[in-house]
């Protein structure tokens, strides 16, 4: 049918229609009916021509709810991908495991523990209190032939050093007997010379074989009930669901190769332990000395997942999360303890390859604003404290990341951290009086 040229107009009235059929030739129909929204049907099947094409392509990709712009990608010099999330909205990758066991003193320790008494002896056994003396005493009969200890003095001195921990632990030892700090409790435990006798003579090995254990261990001095102490710990408590990782300097000068100097402790020379503590208790579940290098970690292993992975051998698989601080906490190490049923909160090092240049850059943040990522089952939460200044917070432990109603607006990671977070007052003292 050959084509009607129209005139550019909206509506035609029905003269206008007729004048323009009378003017047509008969040649130029073909019988078929005029259709005067022929530029309309045209112009529509190409749209649906143009759908058409489209269909086989991939569908573009959503638009999170909330902020109304694409999801950016950003990666790390590692070839991490970290994509933008939305905060406030949980995230289907996130992990969802469950806390299944039983924590509090276990059924052995409840069995035994019928005084403060047994609850000491629970750690620190007559088996291990016989050994310290035996080894003590052959020490002392070196230079004194005639020198002995019984086990009650043993207990009685360990006491001493208890209580001078909570009411006097500044100062000299030797002080809590003195007029001015006197401390009446200790005094009527024991008298200060006979403490002083035992202190100088106190060993927990036998010296005559330690040259030769000293070469296959280096914490020979006292490994053998350093051993049997943390292995007590372990049997007669069970951590709950929140777990610390973190690093101790216990003061002393002592000449030893793994003496560490660490110039922003308030005590700069001690021995370094790692330790793992419960959060609600703080009782030490695990713990173990820095010695310096480990021929048993496998090339290419960090130190620091190397010690977590150890320290949380025994807790792993029942849900736990473990909170650490930047020294220990990466996305390799929070892959590792995934794959075991264990959750990871911590700081991270701006340093690491696996994060992004948008966690590095400070400049240009605005003051309390948080950015949130996620790569896989792990989210990072870059939060601006202050002018030029950005915390970086990894966690597995989180399924959203949400803000707080406070002037400095701190996500919820942030703030689970600093409570999740326990600081070196993980000592012996708290796993006597406040657990059992």
């Amino acid at each position: 049918m050959a084509s009607v040229s129209l005139p550019r107009r909206k509506n035609l009235s029905t003269q206008q229609a007729l004048a323009l059929l009378r003017e047509m030739d008969e040649a130029d129909s073909d019988g078929g009916e005029v259709s005067f929204v022929q530029q309309a049907t045209d112009t529509s099947s190409e749209e649906s021509e143009n759908e058409t094409e489209q269909e086989p392509n991939m569908p573009p990709r959503k638009r999170p709810r909330g902020t109304g712009k694409p999801s950016q990608n950003h990666t790390a010099k590692d070839g991490t991908v970290w994509v933008e999330e939305d905060i406030g909205m949980p995230s289907a990758e996130a992990n969802r495991s469950c806390f299944t066991a039983q924590a509090g003193p276990t059924e052995s320790a409840k069995r035994k523990v019928t005084s403060v008494l047994q609850s000491f002896l629970c750690l620190l056994d007559v088996g291990m209190l016989q050994t310290i003396r035996e080894c003590t005493v052959h020490q002392a009969r070196r230079t004194e032939p005639d020198w002995n200890l019984a086990v009650h003095e043993l207990m009685a001195s360990i006491s001493i050093l208890f209580v001078r921990a909570i009411m006097c632990p500044v100062g000299a030892i030797v002080d809590c007997w003195s007029e001015s700090f006197l401390v009446p409790l200790i005094k009527e435990t024991m008298p200060r010379d006979r403490f002083i006798s035992i202190m100088q003579h106190l060993r927990f090995d036998d010296r005559d074989t330690r040259a030769e254990r000293v070469k296959t261990d280096k914490f020979a001095a006292i490994s053998d009930i350093w051993t049997r102490f943390n292995e007590n710990c372990a049997k007669s408590f069970t951590p709950g669901e929140h777990m610390t990782i973190d690093e101790q300097l216990f003061p002393t000068k002592v000449r030893c190769p793994f003496t560490q100097y660490i110039a922003t402790k308030p005590d700069k020379f001690g021995i370094k332990f790692w330790m793992a503590t419960d959060l609600d208790t703080k009782y030490v579940c695990s713990a173990s000395p820095y010695l310096g290098k480990d021929p048993s970690r496998q090339k290419g292993e960090r130190l620091a997942e190397n010690v977590v992975m150890k320290l949380m051998e025994p807790f792993l698989v029942d849900g736990r999360n473990v909170t650490t601080d930047n020294f220990f906490t990466s996305l390799s190490l929070s892959h590792r303890l995934l794959q075991r049923k264990t959750t990871l909160l911590g700081t991270v090092n701006k340093v690491r390859r696996e994060l992004p240049q948008l966690a590095k850059d400070t400049a240009k943040r605005e003051v309390f604003s948080t950015s949130v990522l996620r790569s896989g089952s792990v989210s990072l939460t870059i939060y601006a404290p202050k002018k030029n200044k950005t915390v970086c917070v990894l966690s597995s432990m989180h399924q959203d990341v949400t803000i707080g109603d406070g002037r400095k607006r701190k996500p919820n990671t942030i703030t689970d951290y600093n409570h999740m977070k326990v600081c070196d007052v993980c000592t012996i003292l708290h796993q006597c009086y406040n657990v059992f």
